[in-house]
């Protein structure tokens, strides 16, 4: 069975403004105020919580020693799941490109580098979870993305062959993930990630959902 399985956060919803505000959080309780924007730093918060924890550090001044990282990482984490839905949205057309793979004949499932319980957590509030047959987190396995072994199996747990399966991502992550894997991958170009994609050679770039399920077709059957 050929399976769609997607990256989450720049891909299939914005969750940016969430993601700052939680690393916002662990800066006010140094005594800082809200130091990372949301209009300028969403790539750095779609690159996980202690990318903009070093971010933020940088600009205050101070070494984003390991020990720091490791201390405010745990803050972060609670204030984001305390808060995790208030900004976030689905890119448009998000879940209705999904539905129709669906109707297609494809499975459908997240692959993503978020803890599988903040993953699952945000998917459930957004109405979202049940819409995917399997979705696999940073932690479910020994190994995250890039390591293929996530992908294979997100499309294994889905009811899929992880030999017919792609992955939609928008980071050179995802990028490598797939090579890995021996699989194709599609790049959105509508996230805020300032990974330059068509020097990442993927096997297609689209700029709306709409344009998902032709290429799908194309490259996987």
């Amino acid at each position: 069975m050929r399976t769609v399985v997607f990256d989450l956060d720049g891909t299939l919803a914005d969750t940016s403004g969430d993601l700052i505000a939680a690393a916002n959080a662990c800066f006010r309780q140094m005594g800082e105020g809200d130091i990372l924007v949301p209009e300028t730093d969403a790539a750095t918060a779609l690159r996980g919580g202690r990318a903009m924890l070093t971010l933020g550090l940088t600009r205050l001044g101070q070494a984003a020693e390991p020990t720091l990282l490791d201390r405010f990482y745990p803050v972060l984490l609670d204030a984001y799941e305390q808060a995790i839905d208030t900004h976030t949205v689905f890119y448009p057309r998000a879940m209705e490109t999904v539905e129709a793979l669906k109707r297609d004949g494809y499975k459908v499932a997240i692959c993503t580098n978020k803890p599988e319980y903040l993953a699952r957590l945000l998917m459930d509030r957004l109405g979202a979870l049940d819409s995917f047959g399997a979705l696999i987190g940073a932690d479910t396995l020994p190994v995250r993305k890039p390591d293929p072994e996530p992908l294979r199996e997100a499309a294994r747990r889905a009811g899929g062959d992880p030999a017919r399966a792609l992955l939609v991502g928008d980071t050179v992550t995802d990028r490598e993930t797939s090579r890995a894997a021996g699989l194709p991958s599609v790049l959105v170009r509508f996230g805020p990630g300032d990974d330059a994609l068509d020097d990442l050679t993927p096997e297609a770039i689209i700029d709306h959902f709409d344009e998902l399920p032709d290429v799908v077709r194309k490259l996987i059957g």
